[in-house]
């Protein structure tokens, strides 16, 4: 596999199910009311962490080994709401046996409006 270069970006659009939320709750042992007890509308809301796994299925796409990831939770997600999150690859620097980089993340909400945002740091074997 060709490594990312500085300046590739990659999406990834994803809609959260109230089953999705159920299986993370469950394989996480967050079951806070918060995620499992529908809101007004119905919705659940969906675990900052969920969330997370978005950035986490691309750097899987590009078989990233993470190093370090830093996240912050701008705006709830709820179930039923897409959310489109974006990777940058900053900086590549190629090493003897593989390439480290460095990403920028954001992931936002159907309508606008940033509901993460944060860095990743990992590397990709040659």
């Amino acid at each position: 596999m060709t490594p990312p270069s500085e300046g590739d970006t990659r999406t990834f659009e994803r809609t959260f199910t109230p089953e999705d939320v159920r299986r993370f709750a469950d394989l996480s042992g967050d079951e806070q009311p918060r995620h499992l007890d529908p809101d007004e509308e119905g919705r659940l809301l969906v675990h900052g962490l969920l969330t997370a796994t978005m950035p986490t299925k691309i750097g899987g796409d590009l078989e990233v080994l993470g190093r370090s990831m830093a996240f912050e939770f701008v705006r709830p997600v709820y179930t039923g709401e897409t959310v489109v999150c974006r990777i940058e690859i900053e900086r590549v620097e190629e090493r003897d046996n593989r390439y480290d980089l460095a990403a920028s993340v954001v992931c936002e909400k159907e309508g606008g409006g940033v509901a993460m945002r944060g860095t990743v740091e990992g590397l990709v074997r040659k």
